[in-house]
């Protein structure tokens, strides 16, 4: 008989574990809080326009092929390789940097300012390079079953990275970069953690290699939803049952084992395995009730930045602005070391706009564009009112209309805002925090909380919150190492 496996969130890392599990011939079931699947890589229909709600493009493609060829489909959805990767423009500057693949025409941009910056850049690719290829076989892609254990894989990574490991993201970019246009964008990837260049270990500077020389950032046809609706549609084809508006409140065991799980409505749910693809740290602490995960304990973990995202729809097409941009101000350090605490840093907020349609007329009505909006804020516990949302958002619009020399306020039709607070509400987000846990050296491998439960022998976790961390690739390779645990567990 097979055994029943119930998956309580719809997020990448649960859908990618339901389809491993269900190829793999365990009937499998679907809690889900929210009235559709994919936590936050989601979507928002409205007044005719498709926005992302969460991740815009990703990285690491070849996750995604090797899951599909394990699972023995096709991938059902098609990527888009991005070039450039995305723009850059500083305040009070009318140029903008546009982040090439090629090198050579990536310096000619800044010959003005670091006219070596070609060789540097090989340099630091070159490190980067081998810090990718020491470390993620070794550390990013296994489970690890004991702090021994992962010290030990620790020390099989070559010594000579070890430097960097009492380095800051920015300390190792500044060994290579000289002027403030070269660091400040070539850091900036750091804030992809959800913290930044200033608090991100050194060691992360392998993102680099992602992005330029491994595998680029890609987007995917019709919108990043897409990669939902096809994990969706394999599910229906082996019969994976969904069960929405259904959150989770309470848990019933017997001899180390969950034998059931109760929602809000009272209703209880059993299984021979359950999978939490929930912040699981928080789940551990409002749900387990574990003395480890206190709120007192939660407060004093380090969580990662929040966001202020909005969504608006324009009667008018923006040629002029690039498919994935950021747009910085004048006093990077000064910003950066205040955001993730200082409110009054959001005067002049630093941001990211995504024009969803550019790439996807479909995204929006004909003559119209569908434009979505990232700043990172502080999250809630320090900053806990939200009533001027709007008047961020203003000034972020008005900001954004000076850089692109056409005025945007009056061509709105359609805006949606998400403050942290509703990051929290609709996904659970410890305080808003975007990401969850901070990726610092205490927050991650065998210190992030454990993929397979402290006390019950048959629960386990997938996702951003466990390992190997945050990112779309990141939560395809947790769904892996999480199925790896439940077919260990089942034999």
């Amino acid at each position: 008989m097979k055994e029943k496996v119930i998956i309580v969130g719809a997020g990448l890392g649960g859908l990618a574990t339901g389809l491993r599990l269900a190829k793999e011939g365990y009937k499998v079931e679907f809690l889900e809080k929210n009235d559709k699947a994919g936590g936050r890589l989601n979507q928002i229909k409205k007044d005719g326009f498709t926005f992302d709600t969460g991740p815009s493009f990703f990285s690491m493609s070849y996750i995604f092929k090797e899951f599909a060829e394990k699972c023995g489909l096709l991938l059902p959805f098609e990527f888009i390789e991005l070039d450039p990767l995305y723009s850059v423009n500083f305040s009070g500057e009318d140029k903008t940097y546009f982040l090439y693949k090629d090198i050579h025409k990536l310096a000619k941009q800044f010959q003005d300012v670091e006219p070596d910056f070609e060789q540097k850049m090989e340099k630091y690719l070159q490190k980067s390079a081998q810090l990718f290829n020491d470390t993620v076989d070794i550390v990013i892609k296994r489970n690890f079953d004991s702090y021994l254990d992962y010290f030990l894989a620790l020390i099989k990574v070559n010594p000579v990275h070890l430097p960097i490991l009492f380095k800051t993201f920015w300390e190792h970019v500044n060994d290579y970069f000289t002027s403030k246009e070269a660091r400040e964008i070539i850091s900036l990837v750091a804030f992809f953690l959800g913290r930044t260049p200033f608090d991100t270990m050194g060691i992360y500077s392998l993102l680099s290699h992602v992005e330029f020389r491994h595998d680029g950032y890609y987007n995917v046809k019709g919108g990043m939803y897409k990669i939902v609706e096809g994990m969706l549609e394999e599910l229906s084809k082996l019969d994976v049952k969904f069960h929405y508006e259904t959150e989770i409140v309470e848990y019933h065991a017997e001899n180390q084992q969950i034998v059931s799980l109760k929602d809000a409505q009272g209703n209880f749910w059993k299984a021979d395995k359950f999978v939490i693809n929930a912040d699981a740290a928080l789940f551990r602490s409002e749900v387990m009730k574990y003395k480890k995960f206190s709120e007192e304990k939660l407060d004093k973990m380090e969580w990662t930045m929040g966001y202020l995202t909005f969504y608006l729809g324009l009667k008018c097409k923006l040629p002029q602005v690039n498919h994935h941009n950021y747009f910085l101000g004048s006093n990077y350090e000064q910003y950066a070391s205040n955001i993730l605490q200082n409110p009054s840093t959001l005067e002049k907020p630093y941001y990211y706009v995504n024009v969803v349609s550019k790439y996807n007329p479909e995204c929006a009505p004909e003559g119209c564009e569908s434009l979505f909006f990232v700043c990172p804020v502080p999250n809630l516990k320090y900053k806990a009112d939200w009533s001027d949302r709007d008047k961020i958002v203003n000034s972020i619009i008005d900001d954004f209309s000076q850089r692109i020399k056409k005025d945007i306020s009056t061509e709105i039709i359609s805006k949606t805002i998400f403050t942290p607070q509703e990051w929290q509400d609709k996904f659970s987000l410890y305080r808003g925090s975007g990401l969850g846990l901070s990726h610092k050296f205490t927050q991650i491998g065998a210190f992030r909380p454990k993929n397979h439960d402290e006390k019950h022998d048959n629960l386990f976790y997938v996702g951003a919150s466990t390992i190997p961390g945050a990112g779309l690739p990141m939560a395809v390779i947790s769904a892996e190492l999480v199925v790896e645990r439940i077919l260990a567990n089942s034999r």
